[in-house]
């Protein structure tokens, strides 16, 4: 064994004192302790394969189990994680049962809510398993099983396709002859084929699609929404995010529609509580399905973004979201039905403020320049980078500030085509029943026999958020803006929909007209169209909404075309432009795209902007009593504030803070999707939830900012803590293996 030579002066002292007194031994010289690790994250939302790269990181962080697993999607811990369709859940029992956010099951609570008992208020919980509430025929649970790497097949042979529109067009069809051949004899899967690094690889994702899912238990919103919209993506927060869910299949285990004889599914693996929970400084690790970023767009496109798109979009939602309280306010049948839409509009208003002001005042546009010029210093100074991408920043600025030139038209034909529930469902029935003319093979994705059970469900599950009211309320308000643009700015559609008289009282007049016949609020109607339809059946239609999606076809069809031809035009240009970043700056995380992805960090406070004092990173309980006003939204329910006075506290009690933990701060990259996140531990046990981020961050989706970009989770003990001493969940918290203990 090698050892390390003593100094010479400490080898003389020793020789002295030992020749002095032979029957000494010489004193031992303890090994400098190591310095602890520090770890600083640089963000990114990793793909599975990427995860052996960070092996060592990882194991330097305490990793407990072997980092390899993180690589495969079917081994633990990730084949707990699943995807809900725009939020993140995991697997916390043998017996389906899934963790997830509050806010992430509203479309349950307000399938289920009615006047006289208000779900979305006061919450629910489900005795037994027979009690569990359907989520409605959308209700999915997505579990991935593999990941592929198809980019041969989607990309190849492309290179000599320059033309737009054909690049696309020929790009489209290769994603879906992948995805046929994918599901084709597998009626239990979802397969899809993502764009990652913008279009320079292609992963098909194979999912188990479990279409039977329950809603198991949610806190009342005096707990599961706490603080609301004042607190919503601000530091400290107090809120009881989370909610129960249980994934069902047919007896033969295979997943199966809505049935009182399905039983739970049995995930492969589940998630266990954590024995170690969160503390300052200690590992923290999400997996989840984040929706969209936006790191890897250009400067120009982020400018554009500052300047123009989130300070339109923060006045559309204001007054959408003015629109639809007041409608509610006089209705508490409309409050129920706009809830969901509402909810979305208030996160995505706030969110975007945020965004705005980071790439602003936060300087995060100006940032997104200076990283381009080095980009573009370092292609200029190697003849040969000059010559592969010398000119790929600069065609992509011209493209986009030739888009950028009819961007409110643009933007405007896109809100018209989605202003109303009606219209797009008339424009679903006649787009389905046009492709149904094609072969199977030859229709578009989403418009074959494959989807047409999707597309029923969904024209069902329209009848718990429609009401003619307030859709006609936000397709007048769409109209009305379309018709304020300047004259060249206008969407050739506003004219189609109501005609030479754009004025209020024409689009009253219109609205009237269009409303008073349909029959496609009736949801039997709608599904029984979307079966049989045939073209020549709607030209003989009579209701008017039908009649409006076939006037509008062409112009619809051209502006799409239109902008696919511009997609192509960039997808030719984007493959290399991604090249060149990655050589210039190494391994990257492609942006988020609704696929399952993981994210480290630890558990740690941030000092804001302009503060010289630095945020902890845990709350407590008695700030939430602090808050407590009794009135929406800090209304804490009156069993809460009871087992708080009563000290009915049990093993839930943080050591280091001395109460019941609330929420706390971690350095982890995540984004909208990533909601429903279990937070794990360097053991891989469920430690939280994570559901926010703070607002000094926001516009982290532009440029990860490590100082301050933070993620917000609510703490497991908080969670075992309301189930316990609150409103009674013990045989929830047996299942999860937890003792109930108050």
């Amino acid at each position: 064994m090698n050892r390390r030579p003593l100094p010479l002066a400490l080898t003389t002292s020793l020789l002295v004192l030992a020749c002095a007194k032979p029957d000494t031994a010489p004193p031992v010289v303890p090994e400098p302790a190591p310095a602890p690790f520090k770890f600083e994250n640089p963000g990114g939302m990793w793909m599975p394969g990427q995860m052996p790269a960070h092996a060592e990181t990882l194991k330097k962080l305490g990793v407990a189990f072997d980092p390899a697993g993180l690589a495969d999607p079917t081994a633990f811990p990730l084949n707990a994680v699943v995807s809900l369709g725009g939020c993140s859940a995991s697997f916390v029992s043998p017996d389906g049962l899934l963790v997830t956010n509050h806010h992430c099951v509203t479309r349950y609570l307000q399938h289920n809510a009615t006047p006289e008992a208000n779900l979305l208020k006061d919450g629910y919980l489900a005795k037994t398993r027979a009690d569990e509430k359907s989520g409605g025929p959308t209700a999915r649970v997505f579990v991935t099983t593999a990941v592929t790497d198809v980019t041969s097949k989607v990309l190849g042979g492309l290179e000599a396709v320059t033309d737009g529109a054909e690049r696309y067009k020929q790009i489209e069809e290769r994603r879906k002859q992948v995805t046929n051949a994918c599901e084709a004899g597998r009626p239990e899967m979802a397969c899809t084929v993502a764009s990652y690094f913008e279009g320079a690889q292609f992963f098909q994702i194979e999912q188990v699609e479990i279409r039977d899912v329950r809603l198991v238990y949610a806190p009342s919103a005096g707990i599961g929404n706490y603080g609301g919209e004042v607190d919503n993506w601000q530091w400290p927060r107090h809120t009881g995010d989370f909610s129960f869910l249980r994934a069902y299949v047919g007896k033969d285990g295979k997943p199966a529609d809505y049935s009182a004889d399905n039983v739970p599914f049995k995930p492969r693996h589940h998630l266990k509580v954590a024995t170690d929970k969160a503390a300052a400084d200690t590992f923290v690790m999400v997996a989840g399905y984040p929706g969209r970023t936006q790191r890897l767009k250009t400067a120009a496109e982020a400018q554009q973004a500052a300047d123009w798109y989130y300070s339109r979009q923060i006045a559309l939602m204001e007054e959408q979201i003015s629109l639809l309280e007041g409608l509610g306010k006089e209705k508490p049948e409309l409050a129920i039905k706009t809830a969901g839409k509402l909810r979305g509009l208030k996160n995505y208003y706030k969110n975007f403020q945020g965004v705005r002001d980071g790439l602003t005042r936060g300087g995060v546009a100006a940032d997104k320049a200076r990283i381009e010029g080095e980009l573009q210093r370092w292609i200029d100074g190697d003849a040969a980078r000059k010559q592969k991408y010398g000119d790929v920043l600069a065609q992509m600025a011209a493209l986009a500030a030739e888009k950028a030139k009819t961007r409110e038209h643009d933007v405007a034909h896109e809100e018209l085509l989605r202003s109303s529930a009606l219209l797009q469902a008339a424009e679903t029935i006649v787009k389905l029943a046009n492709e149904k003319q094609k072969p199977d093979a030859e229709r578009k994705l989403g418009y074959q026999e494959r989807d047409q059970k999707d597309l029923e469900n969904a024209a069902t599950a329209m009848e718990s958020a429609y009401a003619a009211e307030s859709d006609r309320a936000v397709m007048r308000m769409f109209l009305v803006r379309a018709a304020k643009l300047p004259e060249g700015e206008r969407p050739e559609l506003l004219a189609l929909m109501v005609g030479a008289d754009t004025s209020e009282k024409g689009i009253d007049k219109a609205l009237d007209a269009l409303y008073k016949s349909t029959k496609l609020g009736d949801t039997k109607t709608r599904v029984e169209l979307l079966r049989s339809a045939t073209p020549k059946s709607l030209v003989a239609s009579r209701d008017p909404f039908i009649k409006l999606a076939l006037k509008i076809k062409p112009v619809a069809e051209a502006q799409k075309a239109k902008a696919e031809a511009q997609a192509g035009a960039l997808a030719v240009l984007r493959p290399r432009y991604i090249e060149a970043l990655r050589g210039f700056s190494g391994e990257l995380a492609p942006d988020a795209n609704g696929t399952l992805r993981i994210t480290f960090g630890t558990v740690r406070g941030y000092t804001p902007p302009g503060k010289t004092a630095a945020y902890t990173p845990f709350t407590k309980l008695s700030e939430v009593i602090a808050k407590n006003t009794n009135e929406e939204p800090f209304n804490a329910p009156k069993a809460l504030v009871e087992a708080f006075n009563a000290k009915k506290f049990g093993p839930y009690v943080d050591p280091t803070i001395g109460e019941v933990p609330v929420n706390f701060l971690a350095d982890l990259d995540i984004t909208g999707g990533n909601s429903g996140s279990a937070t794990l531990n360097a053991k891989g046990e469920l430690t939280g939830l994570v559901f926010d981020g703070n607002i000094e961050a926001m516009a982290s989706d532009w440029v990860f900012m490590p100082p301050i970009t933070r993620s917000i989770h609510v703490d497991i003990r908080y969670v075992m803590w309301v189930m316990d001493a609150v409103d009674n969940a013990d045989h929830l918290l047996t299942e999860m293996g937890v003792t109930p203990a108050i």
